[in-house]
């Protein structure tokens, strides 16, 4: 029963609520390009960033149980950014507006309006060949295999001292950054990690679920970013091979094996993401900035289906613009450094989009997209200088 209820309690956390938080944005993305695995991703990046938003406070100004408190703010904004998803998905298909059910991917794959599951199941497989079931075989064989590995050969490394220690001590002391955990005495605010919260959520769900920090990082994250990942990967093939969809089997199997055969190093993204998925520093790299270019397809993709002018130029898309501050946001959780790689990488796309498309408002539009990851940027170098001179 106990197990049962750990299960839950994960379902609930990484499935059920990022889920429904990511109804919010994906209400006012265009309907051609709303998915499930869209709402799902959206759901995971606002979860990330209202955790940035409960957390970063708490550390900075709450010197006594501060994951207490980050812990409590961070459910209460959860459930009702949840429940107001929720309420948005039942207005729209109450409305029979193209909504998150209604609506979702209809004029994508066309199977919404078939009757029965068994229906809908046997309109998709008349869309597959056989040379497309044996790929998609063949990549799910790859993930399960690359899960399997992640799992039973866990791999363990000098950082696990540090960031799944973090995460313990605010398992067990409700504090956060506040004891170090190479000695476990209480310490000064550890600058160059206290804006980074990601082990603080991983100790947050180990938490709500009654499961031990450690057991979370190594068996429950590796199972839940990265089939998400891949997730991302899929909606990035989508768009980059429109309606040549036959294509995206063979892009999620290249894509598969880069990530298997890229130990090539120790500092590889791919090992990253492999053999340290639990850390801040291996989301922001395998996921956090291929987000970034997923929200550049999906802001300025030249069509949408060949007939959709809903989303053109970045115009009519305000999801997507939501969307593209979530990630911002999310980078701050995962690494300090993750925010000035994602501010370098949108000034640098929004000027050559500015070049081609002959428009200085591209530039202020992400400018005015990257306010959060200034404002993060300026906590930082005035907590840091502030304890620099102490």
């Amino acid at each position: 029963m106990l197990y049962v209820m750990e299960t839950i309690n994960f379902i609930f956390w990484l499935g059920v609520i990022p889920f429904c938080i990511g109804l919010i944005p994906a209400n006012f993305v265009p309907a051609a390009r709303r998915s499930p695995g869209l709402v799902l991703l959206s759901g995971y990046f606002g979860m990330w960033a209202l955790f940035e938003i409960a957390a970063v406070p708490a550390v900075l100004w709450v010197e006594y149980d501060n994951f207490k408190t980050a812990s409590a703010a961070f459910a209460v904004l959860a459930l009702i950014c949840a429940a107001a998803g929720l309420w948005l998905m039942y207005r729209n298909d109450r409305a029979c507006r193209p909504g998150l059910v209604c609506g979702m991917r209809k004029n994508d794959i066309n199977v919404v309006s078939a009757g029965s599951p068994k229906e809908r199941i046997a309109a998709l497989a008349k869309r597959l060949s056989v040379a497309g079931w044996i790929e998609w075989l063949l990549f799910f064989a790859l993930l399960g295999f690359q899960l399997y590995k992640a799992v039973a050969f866990a791999s363990f490394d000098g950082d696990d001292a540090y960031y799944v220690v973090e995460s313990l001590i605010a398992q067990e002391s409700d504090v956060m950054y506040r004891i170090l955990p190479y000695t476990g005495r209480p310490t000064d605010l550890d600058v160059r990690h206290a804006l980074a919260v990601f082990p603080m959520w991983v100790a947050f769900v180990s938490v709500r679920a009654g499961v031990h920090a450690t057991i979370v990082s190594h068996v429950v994250m590796p199972l839940a970013l990265i089939p998400l990942t891949y997730l991302l990967y899929f909606e990035i093939g989508r768009l980059l091979f429109g309606r040549q969809r036959e294509n995206v089997p063979v892009f999620m199997i290249i894509m598969a094996m880069f990530q298997i055969f890229g130990n090539v190093s120790i500092y590889t993204n791919e090992t990253f993401f492999l053999t340290r998925t639990w850390q801040g520093k291996a989301v922001a790299g395998s996921l956090v900035i291929p987000a970034l270019l997923w929200v550049f397809l999906l802001l300025y993709e030249t069509d949408v289906k060949g007939n959709d002018n809903d989303v053109r130029n970045g115009r009519g898309n305000a999801g997507a613009w939501i969307l593209f501050v979530l990630v911002h946001m999310t980078a701050g959780v995962c690494s300090s450094i993750a925010v000035f790689l994602v501010c370098i990488l949108t000034a640098l796309t929004a000027f050559c989009l500015a070049v081609v498309q002959r428009d200085l408002k591209v530039i202020l539009k992400m400018g005015a997209a990257c306010v959060p990851s200034v404002v993060y940027m300026g906590i930082y170098v005035v907590v840091a200088y502030s304890y620099l001179w102490k």
